[in-house]
């Protein structure tokens, strides 16, 4: 049960600790709603899952006032995806701030994995799939918005939830309405789980996938050799030059992950593929890589051979910036009034928070700490929920009086 609306007033306590109280009421409900959600295998081509996953979100914050829209999704290739959920909830200030709230409905898990890894305590240490990357920063939203509701205030102008299906395989469904709503608010926060330290994030490196392929000319490696153009031999300086490339720009990485090459040894290589990625602090940084790729791909070493680039995927960077700070300095001193210290910080991972940090200032990791994504040992710090969930709601009430 919830603590009484005009708690402060009874007791003197500042309006952060009346949210801690309202967080902490909420608890339990928050553990059985984890608990549901990790039994779902909800990777993100499991359509069904991920509606499910959706469903008990709609469900939540439905009885919270939303308004909630579901819109089915597809992957490029016409494949069905989980739905897009859009919540909307209006609040007691015209003039206030429009608030955004991303989190995401998919994880990288096979289906089984919920069935073989049901959601476990251990020394308040929850374990299971999904259970910090994104199920325990999507709730923990929940529980703020239902916190805020229950002072019997709404101190925004709104409150926005977006919950996508697909953010594990770059959001390509997804990106349109995150940039829409982002276009729409004042400050967007993003429920990814704090840094293991419990580091907020600030800023994000960009990523851009690439796809090489190399064609080059099929002959007899005996009796012909020469009539060949060997695809494998380019490919394989292509690796170095773009390995070369790390280094050259102090934010960028370059790694070339998959190599494929030829079918047959008594075959000159007629084909070859590369897959690799591209990871920049700035924009500037991710357009010289870039360019300095297109270079390597237009000069071929091998006479015969030709290198075409397909993008499949490509996040831009999630750079810090004034308005940043000043979230990050607000986060600062909530954190202190709840008697902890916390921090902000740049990481190379990306997230939905790359793409709204096109058009609204983000902060992300406001989710409870944990880490292991997208491993076995994932895990969830059950002891940060009551704070960071405060911490959350704290900052939307904050931000949204403007």
């Amino acid at each position: 049960m919830s603590a009484p609306a005009h708690l402060g007033c009874a007791t003197g306590l500042s309006s952060t600790h009346v949210l801690q109280t309202h967080v902490r009421a909420r608890y339990d409900d928050f553990l059985t709603d984890l608990a549901e959600l990790v039994s779902i295998d909800c990777g993100s081509w499991n359509a069904d899952g991920v509606n499910r996953a959706a469903d008990l979100c709609a469900d939540r914050l439905t009885s919270l006032g939303f308004t909630v829209t579901r819109t089915p999704a597809r992957a490029d290739d016409g494949r069905p995806l989980g739905d897009i959920v859009v919540a909307r909830r209006r609040g007691d200030l015209p003039h206030g701030r429009r608030i955004l709230l991303l989190a995401h409905l998919d994880t990288v898990y096979d289906d089984g994995t919920a069935a073989a890894r049901p959601l476990r305590i251990v020394d308040g240490i929850a374990y299971g799939p999904g259970v910090t990357d994104d199920k325990g920063g999507l709730l923990a939203g929940i529980t703020a918005a239902a916190a805020i509701s229950d002072t019997g205030r709404h101190p925004y102008a709104e409150l926005v939830f977006l919950l996508t299906p697909d953010e594990e395989i770059s959001s390509d469904a997804g990106r349109p309405t995150i940039e829409a709503l982002a276009v729409e608010a004042d400050y967007a926060l993003c429920l990814e789980a704090a840094r293991e330290n419990g580091d907020l994030v600030q800023a994000r490196k960009g990523i851009a996938d690439l796809h090489l392929t190399v064609s080059g000319r099929a002959a007899h490696s005996g009796i012909e050799p020469e009539r060949g153009a060997n695809a494998a031999l380019t490919a394989a300086h292509l690796i170095t030059g773009l390995q070369g490339l790390n280094g050259q720009w102090p934010g960028v990485t370059v790694n070339v992950g998959v190599v494929q090459a030829g079918s047959r040894t008594n075959v000159v290589c007629a084909e070859a593929r590369l897959e690799l990625e591209v990871r920049a602090t700035t924009t500037d940084e991710m357009e010289a890589a870039l360019a300095a790729v297109e270079s390597l791909a237009a000069h071929p070493v091998v006479p015969g051979t030709s290198v075409t680039i397909h993008r499949p995927a490509a996040w831009p960077p999630m750079a810090p910036t004034d308005e940043v700070a000043g979230m990050v300095a607000q986060a600062r001193q909530i954190a202190a009034e709840l008697g902890f210290d916390v921090t902000a910080v740049a990481t190379g991972g990306a997230a939905d928070a790359n793409l709204a940090s096109l058009h609204v200032p983000v902060l992300d990791g406001l989710g409870p700490i944990g880490g292991g994504d997208h491993s076995p040992a994932e895990w969830l710090d059950l002891t940060s929920v009551v704070p960071r969930t405060t911490l959350l709601a704290a900052l939307i009430t904050h931000l949204g009086t403007g």
